[in-house]
């Protein structure tokens, strides 16, 4: 375990849990006798592997690593920190590997590859390659992905908490005459401090009524003015995991309209975050948010989805919107992020992290939400 000087303690790498997952991917093998793993979030995922550079052979009974001579050392010390059982093997040309690929699969006559993560060059080349028949699979790792375990969770729920303290450090000051900048480069300095090993993704401090209204802004030299709204979409990295949180504040006194509507924005949050649970359709969570600002005549202020899935990526299944067919499952690390914007007035957004429980769902998200106010510094 790691101390962050704010006191938090910081789970280290969860490693020791990977071992087993190979064995969750096989059951999920159904018409198929192997599978080549090349997207590079789920070969970490099966073996905490890290490199550039790398793909899996999962057969009924092994489980191998290829990858080029960068990586040799790094492959097998990583596999054995994991607990994984298999090989590592290494091919010091596309050509090598291409042809470890060919030998670890000869004998089987159909083996899936991840359509979604081969480009058409590849496959090619495999095909030509290869002495079995290739069979294009969709989500057979990512659905096992999909629900966190405990180390899992225990890594997301630290990185929300350094997040949440970095916010806390940096939030009471946007009345400093800042610039959105700034703000994000304090922000992502203090996580680094307090032990990420970096944001989870280009940190948002969008403000005043253009740049709060675009919900993807990217900071910029824009000095934070008395009477603004300021989103800051802040999560921290860590081990691979992600955070992910925003809070929206207004430098100095709301108006009754910022007033207004934050308190929708926060209520439809909240409807949301009631709403999450095992079995409930991920779209019933969106329509819980849309509904509530859509009645208060200011539907077409919310303009983006109500969520998305959590981890080793910052968006990954499942995701939450009007269109989305998932259905929540215990495990799943999701997002509630309603929002509401338009031009010449700003933006709005409150978005929490949580994890579906079997009651319903854990809010991973700390930071005080009840009032866009600025809030006093830490006193810890």
């Amino acid at each position: 375990m790691n101390a962050a000087d704010d006191g938090t303690t910081i789970p280290s790498a969860v490693a020791r849990h990977v071992a087993g997952r190979a064995d969750r991917v096989r059951a999920r093998l159904d018409g198929i006798e192997a599978l080549v793993v090349s997207d590079l979030t789920n070969v970490r995922w099966l073996t905490g592997f890290t490199g550039s550079n790398g793909y899996v052979v999962l057969t009924p009974q092994r489980l191998t690593l290829v990858t080029d001579g960068r990586y040799g050392a790094q492959a097998v010390h990583q596999m054995d920190e994991a607990q994984v059982a298999g090989e590592v093997l290494v091919g010091l040309s596309s050509a090598a590997i291409t042809a470890h690929l060919d030998a670890l699969t000869a004998g089987f006559e159909t083996v899936g590859f991840e359509a979604a993560h081969v480009s058409f060059q590849q496959h090619a080349d495999w095909a030509r390659a290869f002495h079995t028949t290739l069979r294009p699979t969709n989500t057979i790792v990512e659905s096992e992905r999909r629900s966190k375990d405990d180390a899992e969770i225990a890594l997301i729920a630290a990185a929300c908490r350094i997040a949440d303290r970095a916010l806390a450090e940096v939030a009471p000051h946007l009345a400093d005459g800042l610039t959105e900048a700034e703000v994000r480069n304090r922000l992502e300095t203090r996580m680094r401090e307090l032990g990420a090993s970096g944001p989870s993704y280009d940190t948002i401090v969008a403000s005043g009524p253009f740049n709060s209204a675009l919900p993807h802004h990217r900071p910029d030299h824009r000095l934070l003015l008395p009477g603004d709204l300021v989103i800051i979409d802040v999560g921290a990295l860590l081990d691979g995991y992600h955070s992910d949180m925003t809070r929206t504040f207004v430098v100095g006194e709301p108006t009754a309209e910022q007033a207004e509507v934050y308190a929708m924005v926060l209520a439809a949050q909240q409807r949301g975050l009631a709403a999450v649970g095992p079995g409930v359709a991920a779209k019933t969570v969106d329509v819980a948010c849309r509904d509530h600002i859509g009645d208060r005549g200011r539907g077409d202020w919310f303009t983006h989805g109500t969520g998305h899935g959590v981890g080793l990526l910052i968006h990954e299944d499942p995701f939450v919107n009007a269109t989305s067919d998932a259905v929540l499952q215990v495990g799943d690390v999701v997002t509630v992020e309603p929002g509401a914007y338009r031009e010449g007035f700003g933006g709005i957004r409150v978005e929490d992290l949580v994890v579906v429980t079997s009651d319903g769902c854990r809010v991973l998200t700390a930071f005080a939400k009840d009032s866009p106010c600025l809030p006093s510094p830490p006193t810890t």
